[in-house]
């Protein structure tokens, strides 16, 4: 099941995302917005990464303007490893290197068609492991106040 909402900056690029989902047969829970209304995207977000952290979704994806500000609020729930991209190269390295899984795009920065494509990379990506796992968990060890260089 994959988690995904956005504000009204990034709604146009979420419908095009829920449109590619349910061509492809993937599960999915839309959590808003759903017009061009001003809305605050932290709400959004935080629905979005709460569910990825609670685990009732695998992954997320967040759109707003730029992708900036939903990053830095799912970022901020405990468990959540998200990434702003906007290219195809981001899109994969995040996933193979870091593990995302949460990826925040923004529809006044990339279109529709590179929006489906960042997300089908993302949603098709594994994680590398080996020497990322090292690093990765160094990111939980932060998140959990237990980094000591």
């Amino acid at each position: 099941m994959i988690a995904i909402g956005c504000d009204h900056g990034g709604l146009e690029i979420k419908n095009a995302i829920v449109a590619y989902m349910e061509k492809a047969g993937v599960e999915f829970k839309d959590f808003g917005t759903y017009t061009e209304d001003s809305v605050d995207y932290p709400e959004y977000a935080y629905k979005v990464a709460t569910a990825v952290a609670k685990g009732e979704c695998e992954k997320g994806i967040i759109c707003c303007g730029t992708g900036i500000g939903v990053a830095i609020v799912a970022n901020k729930v405990k468990g959540v490893r998200a990434a702003t991209v906007t290219n195809e190269f981001c899109a994969e390295m995040t996933r193979r290197h870091n593990d995302s899984n949460v990826v925040t795009m923004g529809g006044r920065v990339i279109d529709c068609e590179t929006a489906v494509r960042l997300a089908d990379i993302f949603l098709n990506t594994p994680f590398d492991g080996d020497r990322h796992t090292r690093r990765v968990d160094m990111i939980t060890q932060i998140e959990n106040g237990e980094f000591d260089i």
